[in-house]
């Protein structure tokens, strides 16, 4: 954010596979992004790593614990912010992996350039390169989104495509495998239709063809037809796009996050929430929880987790950490089954315990329900007993009202 802001042939399929680098865990075919051989579609939050480093470890297990499969980091290079020391970015991955979460890692002192000082494309990928040692290997697991918002407006069609193009070259050169993530011009927005119109162009420039391309949507998309025509335009040119930021307004300007989560879902596509919590005067109001405290989702946190179109309804865990292509259970190697969500049952954990989630076997589990619950689109929540509509949160797990469940 600004922070002050068709199906292809079977022919071309197996082209655009055989392109892709056998080390790349993350990888995309045409508009969809796969992990571990599996579909993958992003759902998640965006963490400020860069401003509250204190508060990533708690943040990012409780962003797990609300069914999310991937979360966007907050890096800095040292231009803007204090630079992320490389034993950060490894506890960043050590982290998210033990909480089963595929982690998109950005440097964000690029935001806003030619518009704001900031970092160039190529200052992002020079520290890209200098933490080369902690990405390396990583393949599976991480994603690397080049630079954040890396022009402002006014800037030219061929300033964000050359220097898109001269990155991911420099990148792969230096020996980088991984999924590259490469975010919209105009502040994101892309209101100027530039990442639209020249995308195609910069997948073709990468040897591995292994791009996805990111818009950030707030105020620009305040419409559910602006928000259909732009994700209509990258599936229709089997493109793979990810709304890397959106949220429910932007300074004091409506956003559609409705449609936003509704046609993510249409054309498969990702998306990641913005911010977890901590941002400043004005933009109180993207918080998705309050004073990190997961426990007080706000109204704008409330819609992204536990919508209908929302991070518990349509996410699934990664295959890779046991999840499931599929939104029916199976056992996916857990003797238990596994939940619709993604993550395994807990084998020792009991409705009793009303924790809604346990830990197991070095790893997150989902307490099976027995009695009292509602299947909420697919994912099991028990019946509140002291709300009589909407949601509620008793016994440390959100519960859902009988009205609300019967009216799916």
């Amino acid at each position: 954010m600004k922070v002050t802001k068709l199906i292809k042939p079977f022919a071309a399929l197996v082209l655009a596979l055989s392109a892709i680098s056998s080390s790349a865990g993350i990888y995309v075919s045409g508009s969809t992004v796969y992990e571990n051989s599996s579909p993958f579609v992003m759902r998640g939050v965006n963490v400020a790593h860069a401003w509250y480093n204190d508060k990533t470890a708690n943040s990012l297990s409780d962003i797990a614990k609300t069914g999310a499969n991937s979360v966007r980091v907050v890096l800095a290079s040292g231009k803007l912010w204090s630079r992320t020391p490389e034993s950060q970015v490894v506890s960043i991955i050590s982290q998210a992996k033990a909480n089963k979460l595929i982690t998109v890692l950005e440097v964000h002192d690029t935001t806003g350039y030619g518009e704001q000082t900031a970092a160039t494309l190529n200052e992002a990928v020079d520290y890209w390169i200098n933490i080369k040692n902690s990405l390396i290997g990583q393949e599976d697991y991480v994603i690397i989104n080049i630079g954040n918002e890396p022009f402002g407006n006014g800037q030219s069609a061929s300033a964000w495509t050359d220097g898109h193009k001269n990155a991911i070259s420099r990148l792969r050169a230096a020996g980088f495998k991984h999924a590259l993530m490469v975010d919209a011009a105009n502040w994101g927005q892309d209101w100027q239709n530039i990442m639209r119109d020249n995308a195609a162009s910069v997948l073709a420039s990468d040897p591995q063809k292994n791009v996805i391309f990111s818009v950030h949507m707030y105020e620009v998309y305040g419409s559910a037809s602006s928000i259909n025509s732009y994700m209509a335009s990258f599936k229709n040119n089997g493109l793979a796009l990810v709304v890397g930021e959106f949220a429910a307004d932007h300074f004091g300007s409506n956003v559609d996050e409705g449609s936003i989560m509704s046609y993510a879902k249409q054309y498969n596509y990702g998306y990641f929430g913005w911010s977890w919590s901590g941002n400043g005067s004005g933009l109180a109001s993207l918080d998705i929880a309050q004073n990190f405290n997961a426990n007080t989702l706000t109204t704008w946190g409330n819609t992204l987790i536990n919508g209908s179109n929302g991070i518990k309804a349509t996410s699934r865990l990664a295959s890779i950490f046991g999840g499931s292509a599929s939104s029916s259970s199976s056992s996916s190697g857990n003797s238990c089954g596994t939940a619709p969500n993604g993550y395994p049952y807990c084998c020792s954990a009991s409705s009793a315990t009303g924790n809604g989630w346990g830990w197991e076997n070095n790893q997150s589990c989902v307490v099976r329900t027995t009695s009292s619950s509602c299947n909420w689109y697919g994912t099991s929540y028990p019946i509140c007993t002291s709300v009589s509509s909407g949601w509620g949160w008793e016994n440390n797990r959100s519960c859902i009202s009988q009205s609300t469940c019967n009216s799916q």
